[in-house]
């Protein structure tokens, strides 16, 4: 009897455990696939990828590789990236089915534009810094090479620098969903973070300052999209407390209605 017991409580958790692994087998089968299709044209990639700094290389310079094999890892592992950030999506759409059985109806509601937004912004700040902070950052450097020195990049040290910036302004484009979720839950309320504000405002311009090189240019063009992606968190956070707060007075309301008069 204490054996069959035993078995019933078990058995949930090894039905959420290989839900769980399939989930992530889905997630892995969709990285392959697209790294798959991808990989014939990885020279290309890393061509476009690229781009921006050679536009800012001097005339007659080229990048260079200093390892035997990096003329083929460095693309190879770009491509890797690459389809792990286009998998994105089926990623979290693997996450939200294994999660959502367990939220309320009014959880699911929020959730769903939650996750399209974080995938959105998450592509919105990686195309961000391509089109708009690499250029500034390469043209930045290109101006300050010493006079005699050649500026001639070597492709790993190129792929690891655009990767973390990459994955920066990313991560950093998700700050409203953030900032939506710490009101939407209770941590801190919105008067909190409008007072917060000029401390918000310090902040942006100190991850700015670590995560860009020292000019005040590429410095102000990660933080003022960080102070606007908090006011816009802000905003949304208070639209949807105030939509739910007259929800609640709704139904408050209808409780306290008298029954209708019966015949």
């Amino acid at each position: 009897m204490s054996n069959h017991a035993t078995d019933d409580q078990e058995m949930p958790l090894v039905a959420h455990l290989a839900e769980l692994r399939s989930r992530l087998m889905r997630s892995l089968i969709a990285v392959f696939l697209v790294f798959a299709c991808l990989f014939y044209f990885a020279q290309d990639i890393y061509t476009l990828v690229s781009a921006p700094l050679r536009a800012y290389l001097p005339a007659g310079a080229t990048m260079i590789a200093t390892g035997v094999a990096s003329p083929f890892t460095a693309p190879l592992k770009l491509t890797i990236w690459i389809s792990l950030f286009l998998s994105i999506p089926v990623i979290l759409h693997q996450v939200w089915s294994f999660v959502a059985p367990g939220l309320y109806k009014h959880e699911k509601r929020i959730a769903v534009p939650l996750l399209l937004s974080s995938i959105l912004l998450f592509y919105a700040g990686m195309a961000f810094a391509y089109f708009l902070v690499f250029p500034l950052i390469f043209g930045f450097f290109a101006s300050y090479t010493p006079e005699g020195v050649a500026m001639m990049t070597d492709v790993n040290e190129y792929l690891d620098f655009i990767l973390t910036l990459f994955f920066a302004f990313g991560v950093t484009f998700e700050i409203p969903v953030a900032t939506f979720l710490i009101i939407w839950v209770g941590i801190v309320d919105i008067a909190t973070l409008k007072k917060s504000r000029p401390y918000v405002i310090v902040g942006c311009f100190v991850i700015g300052m670590i995560l860009t090189p020292p000019d005040i240019f590429s410095q102000t063009l990660l933080a003022i999209p960080m102070w606007l992606l908090f006011e816009v968190g802000i905003l949304f956070g208070a639209m949807v407390h105030k939509s739910e707060a007259n929800e609640a007075k709704d139904e408050e309301n209808d409780s306290a209605k008298p029954p209708a008069h019966q015949p």
